[in-house]
């Protein structure tokens, strides 16, 4: 893979816009942010109109581009009867070069009904995907080989992500940002694009950086930020409060209206996600990894774990991992 990674996104003739601008705008933020990635637009076809009846203009023919492996192809979705018709089923060099990219080690993205068009190559054959709600059933029964997923935003399977309809690109993005560039770097761009609860594959995934920041208020977001880059930090409620600009108790009082959680308890969770992360650094002791999150020794660490899994219910490999290490 280069240094700088193309995202390249395929403008097809009956686009829908937002399938498209949503996950253009979350590279295009990422690029902003400082994020080595270069966005790049192609299509198979001269006169592009979206569903809307927005007029696109000329963009590049696919086979001017050379993707490399590692590389992004986004492939957004489009009017149900354009996807139906043997004009698209015809487009064959197209057909040809999306499998010879998936061969090349390039990760194909389908965004809402941009599976049907993935799965005319055949690449999704014996493998999990999924398209918006309305569409599973007979993205199923068009290619019977496939094996759709219901009620999920985004599935990956073998190089391949399919996602659900339009604003699951949006989610989809941000995933694979948070897979290459980190969940903090993905949180800064789902907060620049307003978006603060990011739902994972199956809406139960869970990110603390971007959990509890559905809200307006900026002091407190503020604060959220200063918590996430600060938690080797054993701050008073008095440090916070300035860092707020507000006194104590009205801190309490707001942080709480506003995340549904208490200051403690919110740091808390902040520590042990830093935790897990560092727990994959196999240079580091659980000792290290305490001091680095701000708990005051590897016991404290391992008796919270086991507070959190108790009152979840459910034992995960994350939790295994700290309480027998």
């Amino acid at each position: 893979m280069s240094s700088t990674q193309q995202v390249i996104f395929v403008v097809p003739p009956y686009v829908h816009v937002l399938d498209l601008a949503g996950p253009v705008q979350v590279f295009y933020e990422a690029v902003a942010y400082g994020a080595p990635y270069r966005l790049r637009y192609c299509s198979f076809q001269n006169q592009l109109v979206s569903t809307a009846g927005l007029a696109v203009g000329p963009v590049q023919p696919f086979t001017q581009l050379q993707p490399q492996p590692g590389d992004l192809i986004f492939i957004p979705g489009m009017d149900m009867t354009y996807i139906r018709s043997a004009e698209l089923k015809a487009e064959l060099d197209f057909l040809a070069w999306l499998r010879e990219q998936h061969r090349q080690g390039v990760i194909l993205c389908s965004v809402c009904t941009g599976a049907f068009l993935v799965a005319q190559t055949g690449l999704l054959d014996g493998r999990k995907c999924t398209t918006h709600w309305k569409r599973v059933a007979e993205l199923q029964t068009t290619y019977p080989r496939i094996v759709t997923q219901h009620d999920q935003l985004f599935v990956q399977d073998g190089g391949i992500y399919t996602s659900a309809g339009i604003t699951a690109g949006i989610d989809l993005a941000l995933a694979i940002l948070e897979v290459q560039q980190g969940s903090l770097f993905a949180a800064k761009i789902a907060r620049e694009l307003v978006v603060y609860v990011r739902r994972g594959p199956n809406h139960s995934q869970k990110s603390i950086y971007l959990d509890y920041r559905n809200h307006m208020n900026v002091a407190v977001h503020q604060l959220q930020d200063w918590l996430i880059a600060n938690l080797k930090t054993r701050a008073t409620l008095d440090t916070l409060a300035e860092v707020a600009g507000m006194s104590t108790r009205n801190l309490t009082r707001t942080f709480r209206k506003e995340t549904g959680i208490s200051i403690h308890d919110y740091t808390t969770l902040l520590r042990l996600e830093r935790a897990r992360t560092l727990r994959h650094n196999p240079g580091m002791t659980m000792e290290a990894i305490a001091e680095q999150c701000g708990f005051q020794d590897a016991r404290q660490l391992r008796r919270i774990w086991q507070r959190v899994e108790s009152a979840n219910n459910s034992k995960t490999v994350i939790s295994t991992q700290f309480i027998n290490a």
